[in-house]
C-alpha cells in the first residue's frame, strides 16, 4: 500500500472513531516524528497528548457554561491582599479541591462589598478548572426554581439534578427575607446535599440571625446544625471594596 493511500485510510479511520484532534494534527506529527526518529510510541504518545488536551479543554468550557458562575470573577480579579492572614490560608487550601471530596461546605460571612461572592465565585472557578462540577444559584433565583418544581410535583428530579454538581454555590443568603414556603424547600434542599455534596454559601447575616431567614428556631438550629458539621467558615470582616475604590475615584 503507498504513503498516500495509508494516510488516506488513517484519516477515515480518526474521522470514524471521533478522534478529531489527532485527524487534524497527525500529518504534522508523522513529519515531525519521521525528521526526529521518534519511536511509534513517542509518535502516537503525542496524538494521544493532543486529543486528550483538547477534550479537557472542552469539557471545562462545558462546565463553566453549565455553572452559571459569573465569570468576570475570577482569582486574577480578586485582591488577596485585602482577606485576613487565616482567610487567605484557608483559600489556598481549598484550592486544592479535597473539601469536595469530604463533602464540607464553605460559608463566607461579611458585611457588604467585603468581596464574599466574588471569592466563592472565583474559587468555583478554579475547582472547575480543576475538572470538578460547580454550580451558582442566588438565592433569591434558587428559591424560587425550587417552589417551582415542588409546585410541578418535580422537586425530587431537580434535587436529583442538582446533585450531580460536587459544590452548589448560593450567593447572598438571607438578602431578601424568604416566606415559609420559600424556607422549607430552602431547608429541604439543604438537608438533601447534608454529607452528599458541598455547599458554599455568602451571606450578610451571622448565625444569631438566621432565624430571620428560616422563621423558625428548631429549623434554624437544624439547618445551621448540617452546614457547620462539617465546614470552613470564612469570615470577611472588612471594610467595603466598592465603598474603597469609590473614596479612591472621589479623592482623583
Amino acid at each position: 500500500m503507498s504513503r498516500r493511500d495509508s494516510r488516506k485510510q488513517l484519516q477515515e479511520g480518526l474521522k470514524e472513531l471521533r478522534l478529531p484532534t489527532m485527524r487534524a494534527s497527525c500529518p504534522e506529527v508523522a513529519e515531525r516524528a519521521r525528521a526526529d526518529a521518534l519511536s511509534y510510541e513517542d509518535f502516537l504518545l503525542v496524538l494521544v497528548d493532543q486529543e486528550r488536551d483538547v477534550r479537557r479543554q472542552h469539557r471545562i468550557q462545558r462546565a463553566l457554561r453549565a455553572s452559571n458562575l459569573p465569570l468576570e470573577k475570577t482569582l486574577a480579579t480578586f485582591d488577596r491582599k485585602r482577606l485576613p492572614r487565616k482567610v487567605d490560608a484557608h483559600v489556598n487550601a481549598l484550592l486544592e479541591g479535597s473539601f469536595l471530596d469530604r463533602c464540607e461546605n464553605v460559608l463566607a460571612f461579611g458585611p457588604p462589598g467585603s468581596g464574599k461572592t466574588h471569592l466563592l465565585c472565583a474559587l468555583g472557578q478554579e475547582l472547575i478548572y480543576a475538572e470538578r462540577r460547580v454550580l451558582y444559584r442566588r438565592c433569591d433565583v434558587l428559591v424560587q426554581e425550587l417552589l417551582a418544581a415542588k409546585r410541578d410535583l418535580a422537586l425530587p428530579r431537580l434535587l436529583k439534578q442538582w446533585s450531580r454538581f460536587e459544590a452548589l454555590v448560593i450567593d447572598d443568603l438571607g438578602y431578601v427575607q424568604h416566606s415559609r414556603d420559600e424556607m422549607e424547600v430552602l431547608f429541604n434542599l439543604l438537608a438533601h446535599r447534608y454529607e452528599q455534596g458541598s455547599v458554599m454559601i455568602t451571606s450578610n447575616l451571622p448565625f444569631s440571625r438566621w432565624e430571620e431567614i428560616f422563621k423558625d428556631p428548631m429549623t434554624t438550629v437544624a439547618a445551621i446544625d448540617r452546614l457547620v458539621h462539617h465546614s470552613v467558615v470564612l469570615e470577611l470582616n472588612i471594610p467595603s471594596y466598592r465603598l474603597e475604590q469609590s473614596k479612591k475615584r472621589q479623592a482623583a
